[in-house]
Order: C-alpha cells, then structure tokens, then sequence
C-alpha cells in the first residue's frame, strides 16, 4: 500500500492538529482531529462517532482531504483491523498528548468504539 510521503509525515508528527475534510464531494468543512504517526504512517481516530461526521463521512466515502500549514494533500481512509497497531496509536495518543488537559481524551480514545475507529491516511 502506497504511505504518504515522508517529509509530510514528519510535518504532520510535529503537529498537534491536523485538518481533515471528508468525502471527495461533501460538503464538509476542514476540521481539527489529533493525529499520531506510528511506523511512519499517520492515524487518527474519531472522538464522537457521530452519524454525519467526519468518520461516517469516510465510510461511506474514504476520499478527502488533509490540511498541514498552508497545503492539502488529497488522500484515502483506510480502517485499521490490526489490533497491534490499535495498540501502538494508544501508545502513540498517551506519548504525543501528554499535558493534564489532553488526559480525558487519551483515555476516552481507549474505549473500544473509538478503538474500533482508528483510521490511516494514505495518499489517492
């Protein structure tokens, strides 16, 4: 499977947020998700799960968008099954988020709903 670019991937890593925009056509706009770079490739997982967000969005369409500084970069969702990997983006969430307030969400992104929806970037 084609990986993003590893210039784009370190960008990424030293960020806190990234932008998305889901689906080739949708009308979504660009929106904050925190995302993790583990064996350099860039996940991301979905806080609310909601039917007309992001994640749902992806599912029904794996085509969208990132945002990094002034650039979009065109890509593709990919669900992500492997639970060693689930494993290493936990790892990679409580590492990179690591200040008192960021807490509740890497403990929240453990749940296994959330676990459930972690999702790679690879480039369409």
């Amino acid at each position: 499977m084609a990986r993003l670019p590893p210039r784009l991937v370190a960008a990424i890593d030293q960020g806190k947020i990234l932008g998305i925009r889901a689906g080739a056509r949708s009308a979504h706009r660009f929106t904050g998700v925190w995302p993790v770079v583990v064996e350099g490739r860039v996940f991301v997982r979905s806080w609310s799960l909601k039917p007309d967000g992001w994640y749902r969005t992806l599912l029904e369409d794996p085509r969208g968008f990132i945002s990094i500084g002034q650039r979009q970069v065109r890509i593709r969702a990919v669900r992500i099954r492997s639970e060693r990997l689930r494993d290493a983006v936990e790892k990679s969430y409580a590492a990179k988020y690591a200040t008192p307030g960021s807490r509740r969400f890497v403990v929240g992104f453990r749940s296994a709903r959330r676990r459930e929806a972690t999702i790679e970037f690879v480039p369409r």
